[in-house]
């Protein structure tokens, strides 16, 4: 369970989700996002991740600290991993970083013709000019391209 600071719970986040349908296995699905290369698949550019320390035992379990380039600009975070909502999902959250809140779901569901991705993340800004920063690149229409993105590599390397 996430530790939340009184000055965090006092936000009120908002939800972003981006569903899609993929015509692959559950285990196809998993081992994908289980492997080291999965977050700098996903990653769009002209972003660039630099990995500094990843010490998650499962996609369950443990931290990750990474630092995401928007060219010469670098924002670091370190975001921790846990169970998900349903067995075959899993949450990372933010636990230092740009935002004021960042809870990201993974959900993966069996339906017919494959397996349904659900992303759905609570996001908060903080007040002032970071909040002004993260809102440009962490909300809005950027969100939904980095999103659309996301599901297009996971298509691709799922299949």
């Amino acid at each position: 369970m996430s530790v939340v600071s009184n000055q965090q719970a006092e936000i009120k986040p908002h939800i972003f989700e981006k569903i899609s349908i993929m015509k692959t296995t559950m285990d196809k699905m998993m081992a994908f996002h289980k492997a080291p290369e999965a977050l700098p698949t996903l990653t769009p550019p002209p972003i660039f991740v630099q990995l500094h320390r990843d010490e998650r035992t499962s996609l369950t379990g443990g931290e990750l600290e990474f630092t995401l380039w928007f060219g010469p600009i670098p924002i670091r975070w370190v975001a921790r991993h846990e169970e998900g909502p349903t067995e075959t999902s899993f949450v990372d959250y933010q636990v230092s970083g740009p935002m004021a809140h960042w809870r990201h779901e993974h959900i993966f569901e069996e339906v017919d013709g494959g397996i349904k991705l659900i992303d759905r993340i609570a996001i908060a800004h903080k007040p002032g000019l970071t909040g002004l920063l993260t809102r440009l690149v962490f909300d809005g229409m950027p969100l939904h391209i980095f999103f659309f993105y996301r599901h297009l590599r996971t298509r691709l390397a799922v299949k």
